[in-house]
C-alpha cells in the first residue's frame, strides 16, 4: 500500500508544470536556463519564455495527432531545443524517450522499435537520427519544432495523475540490449530530499552541470533539480576542453558545480584554478561513480570548497548522499537521505533487513515516489529486483552504525562506464562478430586505483594476428562511444567455471 505522508506527490500532478508555471507566474523574468558555447552564451531562456515554449511543443505535438502515453524519442545534442522538447512531451501528457547522441544508427533504431515511439525529434548533425522507427513514426527537426514555439501553446500543463508514466530512459540489463526504464510523472516530486541534503540547492542558487542533456544525472540535477527550485541553470554546448571548467564557473558565477569525479580530476590535471575566480562556488557536487578519498582530498585542498558526492541509479536516481547535512566521511558516497526508506538484504533467502555492519543488497522501499514504474517489456527483470517490499537494483553495500553505507561492489556483471552501466553481454555480442575473434569476455579493469576502463579479454581465431586498435575501431563502428571498450587483452584461453560460463570476475586477473 502507498505510504501517506508528505513524501507523496498529490494525485494530480505534472511534472512539467511543477518545473515552470509557478515559475513563469512569479519569477517569468528569471533567466531559468543559460547555453554556452566556446566563445560564450549563444542561448538564454527566462522562465516565461521556457513555459510559452514548453507549452507550444506540447500543442504541437497533440495537434499531430499523438495521444496521452505515446513516446517521444530525443535524439539531439546539447542544444537549448532538448530541453525544451523534454519538458514539452511531459506536459502533453506524452512519454519523453531521451537518447544519446553517440547511439549508433542501429542503436538508436532498437530503441525507436522496442519503445514503439510514435515520433522521433532530430537535432543538428544527426541526419539519420529518425531512421529505422517503427512504421507511422513522426520525424520532426528543428524546424518544425521552432513552428510549434512559436504557435498557440497548449492552454494548461495536461491534467496527468502522479502515477501516469513520464519519461523511458534506457540502460543496460542483463542480455545484449538496452532496457527501457519506465517512470512516472511522480518521479520529479521523487527528487525533494535531494535539494537540502546533497544539492543544498535554493532559488538563489546557478547550477553548472558539466553533463549532456540525454543523461539522466544532467536532466535531473542539471535542470530538473534548478527548475524545480526557481534556480538558474548552466549547461555548456562547446569542444570538450578539458580545463573549462574553472573559467565556466567564473564566467557565470556559478554556485553549484556538477560533474562526474572524471572531470574534477581532470580540472586538477590540466586547469590553473589560481586563474579563475571561484569566489562565489559554494560546493561541487558528484554522482554516476565512485568519488575516490584521494580525489576528494585534493579537491577540497586545491579550491577550499566542499565535495559532496551521491549514489543512486537510472530505476530510482540519487538516495544515499552527503551533503550540507550529511556530513563527508571519505570512503562512502554518505547515509540515505532524510525521508528514504534505505535498507540491506541478504543476497538470497527472504527479504529481512540485516544489521548494520553486514553486506548485502542495497535496497529502497517501493513507496519511495522516485521509484520507477518499471522495466518496459521486461517483466522478468522486474519480478528479479522486486524483494517484497523492496527494490533492490544489485549493488552490494553494508550500512555502520552511523548509517553510513559502503559499496562493496555489484552482485552482477554490470560495468560503470563514464558514469553510464554497460552490460558486458552487449560489448562481448559486437566483438563476438568480428571474423578474427574465438571467444571473448568482457569485464572492467582498473588502470589506476581511481580508474576503471572496460577492457575485452579476446582469444584469436588460428592464424589471426593480434590488432588491438582494430578491435577498438570494430566496437567503436557498432556501440555507443562510452560503451566501447578502452582495452583489448589477448589470451589463450577464457577463465570458465566447470559448466562452462566464462568467469568475468577471474578475468582481470589474467591481465595482473
Amino acid at each position: 500500500m502507498p505510504i501517506t505522508d508528505d513524501r507523496q506527490p498529490p494525485a494530480r500532478f505534472n511534472a512539467a508544470r511543477y518545473c515552470l508555471d509557478e515559475n513563469a507566474r512569479l519569477r517569468g523574468d528569471k533567466t531559468a536556463l543559460i547555453m554556452v558555447g566556446e566563445n560564450g552564451p549563444v542561448g538564454r531562456l527566462t522562465y516565461a519564455q521556457a513555459d510559452r515554449a514548453v507549452r507550444g511543443i506540447a500543442a504541437g505535438l497533440l495537434g499531430l495527432g499523438l495521444k496521452a502515453g505515446d513516446r517521444v524519442m530525443i535524439r539531439m545534442g546539447n542544444e537549448t531545443d532538448y530541453v525544451l522538447v523534454y519538458f514539452g512531451a511531459l506536459a502533453a501528457g506524452l512519454v519523453a524517450l531521451p537518447s544519446s547522441p553517440q547511439l549508433t544508427a542501429d542503436e538508436a533504431a532498437f530503441l525507436m522499435q522496442n519503445a514503439g515511439v510514435a515520433a522521433v525529434v532530430t537535432g543538428t548533425g544527426l541526419s539519420d537520427a529518425g531512421a529505422g522507427g517503427p512504421a507511422g513514426c513522426i520525424r520532426l527537426d528543428s524546424e518544425a519544432i521552432a513552428a510549434m514555439k512559436a504557435g498557440e501553446p497548449l492552454a494548461d500543463y495536461a491534467d496527468t495523475a502522479a502515477d501516469d508514466p513520464a519519461t523511458l530512459v534506457y540502460t543496460s540489463g542483463t542480455t545484449s540490449r538496452p532496457k527501457g526504464v519506465l517512470h512516472a510523472h511522480r518521479a520529479i516530486w521523487g527528487r525533494r530530499p535531494m535539494h537540502a541534503h546533497w544539492l543544498g540547492l535554493t532559488e538563489s542558487d546557478v547550477m553548472l552541470h558539466a553533463g549532456t542533456m540525454n543523461w539522466t544525472y544532467t536532466l535531473g540535477v542539471g535542470i530538473t533539480d534548478p527548475w524545480a527550485c526557481g534556480a538558474t541553470t548552466v549547461l555548456y554546448n562547446g569542444p570538450r576542453d578539458r580545463g573549462i571548467w574553472p573559467r565556466l564557473i567564473a564566467e557565470q558565477g556559478a554556485t553549484i558545480f556538477a560533474a562526474v569525479p572524471s572531470v574534477y580530476r581532470q580540472i586538477l590535471k590540466y586547469a590553473d584554478l589560481a586563474e579563475h575566480d571561484l569566489s562565489r562556488l559554494r560546493h561541487g557536487v558528484t554522482a554516476g561513480e565512485a568519488l575516490s578519498s584521494d580525489l576528494h582530498e585534493a579537491w577540497t585542498r586545491a579550491t577550499g570548497k566542499p565535495l559532496y558526492e551521491a549514489l543512486g541509479m537510472s530505476e530510482i536516481s540519487t538516495y544515499v548522499s552527503s551533503g550540507p547535512t550529511i556530513p563527508v566521511r571519505p570512503g562512502s558516497p554518505g547515509r540515505p537521505q532524510p525521508g528514504r526508506r534505505v535498507t540491506i538484504l541478504p543476497a538470497e533467502g527472504p527479504p529481512e533487513p540485516l544489521p548494520a555492519g553486514e553486506t548485502g543488497l542495497l535496497a529502497i522501499h517501493r513507496t519511495d515516489p522516485g521509484l520507477m514504474l518499471g522495466y518496459w517489456r521486461r517483466p522478468e527483470e522486474e519480478a528479479a529486483v522486486m524483494r517484497g517490499e523492496w527494490f533492490a537494483g544489485g549493488d552490494l553495500a553494508r550500512l555502520d552504525t552511523d548509517g553510513y553505507l559502503w559499496f562493496q561492489g555489484r552482485n552482477d556483471d554490470l560495468m560503470n562506464a563514464m558514469g553510464y552501466r554497460v552490460s558486458p553481454v552487449e560489448v562481448e555480442s559486437v566483438l563476438a562478430g568480428h571474423p578474427d575473434i574465438a571467444e571473448v569476455g568482457v569485464t572492467e579493469l582498473a588502470v589506476r586505483t581511481d580508474l576503471r576502463v572496460i577492457a575485452a579479454f579476446v582469444v584469436l581465431r588460428p592464424g589471426a594476428e593480434p590488432d588491438a586498435d582494430g578491435l577498438i575501431a570494430w566496437c567503436g563502428d557498432r556501440l555507443a562511444a562510452y560503451k566501447a571498450p578502452r582495452a583489448i587483452r589477448f589470451l589463450n584461453a577464457l577463465p570458465r567455471t566447470a559448466n562452462g560460463k566464462v568467469q568475468r570476475k577471474r578475468l582481470a586477473e589474467t591481465a595482473a
